[in-house]
């Protein structure tokens, strides 16, 4: 459960979606199993403090204007929450969801949840969030065994490749929102964009692995080896799989939606429009 990326998609998700195989009160369950209410907590906040920086860089001078609050509509959580658990439940396919269900009300499953939801809390404070990766160099260099766990883990998830891609499509989706809302006059294609955007693609898959690893890190620091080997091997299941990729799935589409919808919305306020 690890998506780094910081509504209008979810805005036009509708009850016609089908919820694959799966009953949606199974994707309910799922959905507070793992906890991921708070999940969106915690990322409507990463966003309305994105939202400033986004200010900071692109319309420093406007900070009297209502910003702020369009930022907080289109990070809103219910839109975000409800949005992600029907997206989710699409994506399941024919996953047998009462095995999921079963792993994550267990105790191995419950521990983890609670680690991952309480490190990325912590890592808003940006103290913590240095002191994990420098601790997080330190245990890469010497190739500690918890590293080396927790290196199975992540490539068994795909979960530096799959948040790269994830970053690159919502920095994408950006872009395309400022074109839309004519940021870039006739001066920029969408081929430019794109161009452009891949162009970051070293250096985001360098924050990512360091972000990856200082953040698993540290919410699986309390775990003991075994417990840690069983959420791999529970990873490692077909099921366990079909998880991850619905939760891509999931995340990746709400991301590039809000991401849009911020492109568009701040290429009015650089062209000094309150919205």
């Amino acid at each position: 459960m690890l998506t780094r990326l910081t509504f209008a998609a979810a805005l036009a998700l509708t009850p016609a979606i089908s919820f694959a195989n799966v009953a949606k009160e199974d994707v309910a369950n799922l959905f507070a199993a793992m906890d991921l209410d708070a999940i969106v907590s915690i990322m409507r906040e990463e966003g309305l403090e994105y939202g400033e920086q986004i200010a900071e860089d692109l319309f420093p001078d406007r900070t009297s204007s209502d910003w702020p609050e369009t930022v907080s509509q289109i990070y809103d959580y219910d839109t975000m929450r409800d949005g992600l658990e029907m997206q989710f439940g699409a994506a399941l396919g024919d996953v047998d969801i009462d095995s999921l269900i079963a792993f994550f009300e267990g105790d191995v499953g419950q521990t983890v949840v609670g680690l991952e939801v309480a490190a990325r809390r912590a890592l808003m404070d940006e103290d913590i969030e240095e002191a994990s990766k420098e601790a997080a160099a330190v245990a890469i260099a010497d190739e500690t065994p918890r590293f080396s766990l927790v290196e199975e883990f992540v490539e068994t998830n795909d979960l530096v490749e799959t948040n790269v891609v994830g970053a690159l499509n919502a920095n994408y989706a950006f872009y395309l929102g400022l074109l839309d809302g004519g940021a870039f006059g006739q001066d920029l294609t969408e081929e430019q964009i794109l161009t452009d955007v891949w162009n970051q693609e070293t250096e985001i898959r360098k924050n990512t692995y360091e972000w990856v690893y200082s953040y698993l890190l540290m919410a699986y620091q309390p775990l003991s080896d075994a417990e840690l080997q069983a959420y791999i091997d529970f990873s490692e299941t077909e099921d366990g799989q079909a998880l991850n990729t619905a939760l891509f799935v999931a995340f990746d589409e709400m991301f590039e939606g809000i991401s849009r919808a911020l492109g568009l919305a701040s290429s009015q306020y650089m062209a000094g429009q309150d919205l």
